[in-house]
């Protein structure tokens, strides 16, 4: 399966985007998808996942409540719908996808979930940029 993500660009601070990944070749090797970023100079940070099975969702503390995560299956697509963009969030986004026997990658570190990077499937980034 291969992934291709797309939709970044740039944006004013207090704008939204929404970013596509679309999957092609063995789709049914898929299950739970996840977003991630890394901006110039920082760690790759673990934003939201979706269970594939029953659409359970987790967001990062420093995202939640802005935004959002969703598929569409027709179209082989998932997406992160990021509203209110600030400076902050300038970085390269990244999607990923695991199989139905590696499930979301969440994992406790010191007593909080956190996204890990365990999926075998990896989009190319897109980048967002956003401007005061």
């Amino acid at each position: 399966v291969q992934l291709q993500a797309s939709g970044g660009g740039w944006v004013q601070a207090g704008g939204s985007l929404r970013l596509s990944c679309t999957a092609s070749g063995n789709i049914f090797s898929i299950n739970d998808m996840g977003w991630y970023r890394q901006a110039p100079g920082k760690e790759r940070e673990g934003l939201s996942c979706m269970h594939g099975s029953d659409g359970r969702t987790w967001y990062a503390d420093s995202v939640e409540g802005r935004v959002t995560i969703s598929k569409d299956n027709a179209k082989n697509v998932f997406y992160l719908q990021v509203d209110d963009l600030q400076r902050d969030d300038t970085a390269l986004y990244h999607c990923a996808a695991n199989p139905p026997t590696k499930g979301c990658g969440l994992q406790v570190v010191d007593g909080s979930l956190e996204l890990s990077s365990e999926y075998e499937t990896w989009g190319q980034g897109t980048q967002v940029t956003v401007s005061s």
